[in-house]
């Protein structure tokens, strides 16, 4: 099979797309499992006392390395996107990634300080070889079927947000119910059956992902008119010391505070500015006179592209900074500020609206499953063995979960013998307390509702441009942050406790997933799109980068929560993010005419 030849993946399609892009969605699921299992329990985990066997941290030192930690997150795909394109190719590129995270995974499990740092930097360079490289092979899956490419984004998004539901849904509970170790372990199990399953099913992609050489870098360029433009020394030593600089920062940024200044590499001033802000700026700097030296040297239409590629970035920088506060700064309002103990009817209603937001998204996913098996398990059959033992496992866990709760609550009589071998303890007191974590999966469980709508809105004559779709995501952005503002306006400043109604966080959800599903998928498409063929996985990259700015720029505004909150009220902080948002969407909006000269033709 060609390089260049992808007709043959459309031939025995699962629900009108290739056989390999749900073995990517599997894949992935079962990474942002992992990812986002963890991810729910660790500011939870920082900030719990040691009663609790947490870490006793205060929240600004908590959200200060959780920003640190996300940021670099995505910082390392700058370094996995290099070497598959050079060097390894994009499959061994995922199944390396893969294998750091269930180490980083198996290593959270053990919650000493020095296994907690080195899982979060395995998890760190797993996740940077990762994440570039599954959307680079549906990138080059999809060549010819341009059309296809935002509805199969998509698709592999419902993937993303399935495997996030599953993880803070599962791990978040037995985290906060069971043990912090338990809840980091099982987000490991299941990294290590998305490496298993990818690894022997990889066959499905053809010649995609292979280790690069001579002639297949050769084949790359044939249709690659654009001049090439080697990096100059100069150039390579702004990388090296904008990187540096970056980095140091990143990692100084977490380090000083938790050791109350003690660790602070940056102590010293330049006029007026301070040792971390004087890095940072010259940083920025640096990488921006690069860029806009580096953009000159392309043809006009590539210049182009490029400039639009760089102007979707800047939107998404201040997407994740205001979306992450999610499992920041509206996880500390769910747990401190959020009325979470239900009783009576009240407890009823919400074991039911869960048992039934559980098990559907479950059996939806499994039915994807069998069509995924129908079409490929007499080929696949280790890897698809593999899969089904997963969703087994994931069954037992999730009926354990909701037998639990409903044993707990009264609602449910179980024999001794029966409660016994489940390990069930009933409470004193019968209700419900919704574990703050919860609130996480109603994003996933959003998506996967509406990820269906919006792909076939894409798909059809209907479809708008992406400014107005950054516009529309920006303003759903601003709704549902003006949501929590509204609810948390009763607040006293210096509050440090409050029983706002769960609703308000429910609807915050609901606008950001509806925004999320405007932007993000959207954005991945753009790239692939908009990139030239040589540096796909390099402008995916780029475009985490921006994310990774966007990452860490959340934790910053989430460390200063407190200080807002005690002076004014923690519901001016939130309408200070509908404030960003909304500027943004009406900015998104207004330049439509200039970025569509840009993008020349590209949708």
């Amino acid at each position: 099979m060609s390089t260049n030849s992808t007709d043959q993946f459309f031939e025995n399609p699962v629900l009108g797309h290739p056989s390999g892009l749900f073995v990517l969605f599997f894949t992935e699921m079962w990474e942002r499992f992992s990812y986002y299992g963890m991810r729910a329990l660790l500011v939870l985990f920082f900030t719990a006392s040691l009663m609790d066997e947490g870490w006793g941290w205060p929240r600004e030192h908590a959200m200060a390395l959780f920003g640190t930690y996300t940021g670099l997150v995505y910082l390392s795909t700058m370094l996995g996107g290099y070497f598959a394109d050079k060097i390894i190719g994009y499959r061994y590129a995922v199944a390396i990634g893969a294998l750091l995270m269930t180490l980083g995974h198996a290593c959270m499990a053990l919650e000493t300080q020095f296994f907690i740092y080195t899982g979060l930097t395995l998890l760190v360079f797993g996740s940077g070889f990762f994440k570039p490289n599954m959307t680079s092979i549906i990138s080059e899956m999809y060549k010819n079927h341009e059309h296809k490419k935002d509805g199969a984004f998509t698709i592999f998004y419902m993937g993303v947000n399935a495997g996030a539901f599953l993880g803070i849904l599962l791990c978040g509970y037995l985290g906060e119910k069971v043990g912090w170790s338990i809840g980091f372990g099982l987000a490991g199990i299941f990294m290590l059956f998305g490496l298993l399953q990818f690894w022997f099913s990889q066959k499905i992609f053809g010649n995609i992902g292979l280790k690069p050489t001579a002639e297949s870098k050769a084949a790359s360029l044939e249709n690659d008119t654009d001049k090439r433009n080697p990096f100059t020394k100069w150039q390579l030593g702004a990388i090296v010391i904008s990187s540096i600089l970056g980095l140091l920062w990143l990692l100084n940024s977490p380090a000083s505070k938790i050791s109350d200044g003690a660790f602070n590499i940056f102590d010293f001033n330049v006029g007026s500015l301070g040792g971390n802000d004087f890095v940072i700026l010259l940083a920025l700097g640096l990488f921006i006179v690069l860029l806009v030296h580096r953009l000159t040297l392309y043809s006009k239409i590539t210049r182009d592209k490029m400039i639009a590629i760089a102007f979707f970035s800047f939107f998404i920088i201040f997407f994740w900074a205001v979306f992450e506060q999610a499992p920041g700064t509206l996880t500390i309002f769910a747990s401190d500020y959020t009325n979470r103990v239900l009783t009576g009817n009240a407890s009823l209603i919400y074991l039911i609206v869960n048992s039934l937001i559980t098990v559907v998204p479950l059996i939806l996913i499994n039915w994807v499953l069998l069509q995924l098996f129908k079409r490929t398990f007499k080929s696949y059959t280790l890897a698809n063995t593999i899969l089904g033992t997963s969703f087994v496992i994931i069954w037992i866990i999730t009926l354990w979960m909701l037998t639990n709760d409903w044993y707990q609550a009264g609602h449910l009589t179980l024999s001794d013998g029966f409660r016994e071998f489940l390990m069930i303890e009933q409470s004193t007191m019968p209700l419900t307390e919704v574990p703050a974590s919860w609130f996480g999966i109603l994003n996933s469980l959003f998506i996967i509702i509406f990820a269906p709508l919006f792909s076939k809105w894409w798909e059809s004559k209907y479809n708008p441009s992406a400014n107005v779709k950054y516009g529309i995501g920006f303003g759903l952005l601003a709704l549902g942050m003006a949501c929590v503002a509204f609810g948390a306006g009763g607040i006293e400043a210096g509050a440090k406790t409050a029983s706002v109604s769960m609703i308000w966080l429910i609807l915050v959800y609901l606008f950001h997933t509806l925004g999320e599903l405007c932007i993000s998928p959207v954005a991945l498409s753009l790239v692939s799109k908009l990139s030239p063929a040589r540096m796909i996985a390099f402008m995916f990259g780029v475009y985490y980068l921006a994310v990774a700015i966007g990452m860490k720029v959340a934790g910053m505004f989430g460390e200063n929560v407190d200080r807002i909150a005690d002076e004014n009220g923690i519901s001016y902080f939130f309408w200070m993010l509908t404030i960003i948002s909304l500027v943004l969407a009406v900015f998104a909006i207004v330049m439509q005419p200039v970025i569509k000269k840009l993008m020349h033709g590209v949708r």
